[in-house]
C-alpha cells in the first residue's frame, strides 16, 4: 500500500496527460478522422485503423486512475472524509465507465449505427463524464477547507469552464446546430477534459515535486 501511495500521483498524472496526448496523436494515423468534429471514442470504432492501440490505452488509463485512488484518498481524508469519499467514487466511476468500458464496448464510426456495445459504451461514458464533471468542484471545496485558497479559486474556474464545454459537447450533437461552430463535438470534448483534469493535475504535480 505504501508503494501505491508513493507512486499513485504519478499514475494519476500519467492517466490525464496520456489521455490528452493520445487523443491528439492517434488521429494522425486515422485518415478521415476529424479531431474537431468527431468524439474521442470514435477512435476505437470497429473500422478504425488505430482501434487496438486506442482500446489498449483506454484500459491502461482506467487502471491508472484506479491505482491513484489510495493516494488521492490519503491526501484528502484528513480534510474531509465525506468529500474525499465522494471524490474517490466519482474518479472511480469515470475510470470504469468512461475508460475501461470504452476498451470493451466500442461505438461505431457512424452514430446512426446503434449496437448493444455502443449502448453500453454510451451509458458508461455519460455517467462517468457527468460525475467527473464535479471533480474540480470537489477539489475546490477540499482546497478551501485546507486553506489552499489560490488552488480553490483555480478549481472553481476550471469547474465553470468544464461545465460550459460539456454543455457545448452535448449541444453539438443536436440537429439544430448541424453545420455551425457548435457542432465541433471533438473540440468541446477535448477542452472539457482539459479543464476537468487540470485541478487534479495540479494536486498530483504538487505532491510529486514535494516528495522528490
Amino acid at each position: 500500500m505504501e508503494y501505491i501511495n508513493k507512486y499513485g500521483f504519478h499514475a494519476l498524472l500519467a492517466a490525464m496527460a496520456g489521455d490528452i496526448i493520445i487523443s491528439l496523436l492517434l488521429p494522425l494515423f486515422y485518415g478521415g478522422y476529424s479531431s474537431m468534429k468527431m468524439s474521442i471514442s470514435a477512435l476505437g470504432n470497429p473500422q478504425s485503423p488505430v482501434r487496438l492501440p486506442f482500446n489498449l490505452w483506454m484500459l491502461a488509463e482506467g487502471l491508472l486512475f484506479l491505482v491513484a485512488l489510495p493516494a488521492l484518498h490519503k491526501h484528502y481524508a484528513v480534510v474531509s472524509g465525506g468529500l474525499t469519499n465522494t471524490l474517490v467514487a466519482f474518479v472511480a466511476a469515470f475510470a470504469v465507465g468512461a475508460c475501461i468500458f470504452t476498451c470493451f464496448f466500442s461505438v461505431n464510426e457512424s452514430k446512426d449505427v446503434v449496437t448493444l456495445a455502443s449502448k453500453i459504451h454510451g451509458a458508461g461514458s455519460i455517467l462517468g463524464f457527468m460525475l467527473f464533471l464535479f471533480v474540480p468542484l470537489l477539489v475546490a471545496l477540499l482546497s478551501f477547507k485546507s486553506g489552499e485558497k489560490p488552488l480553490g479559486a483555480i478549481c472553481i474556474f476550471c469547474f465553470a469552464a468544464a461545465l460550459i464545454f460539456f454543455a457545448l459537447f452535448v449541444m453539438s450533437d443536436k440537429q439544430e446546430f448541424a453545420g455551425t461552430f457548435i457542432a465541433n463535438e471533438g473540440l468541446w470534448q477535448r477542452l472539457n477534459l482539459v479543464f476537468m483534469y487540470l485541478p487534479l493535475a495540479i494536486v498530483a504535480a504538487e505532491n510529486i515535486t514535494s516528495k522528490a
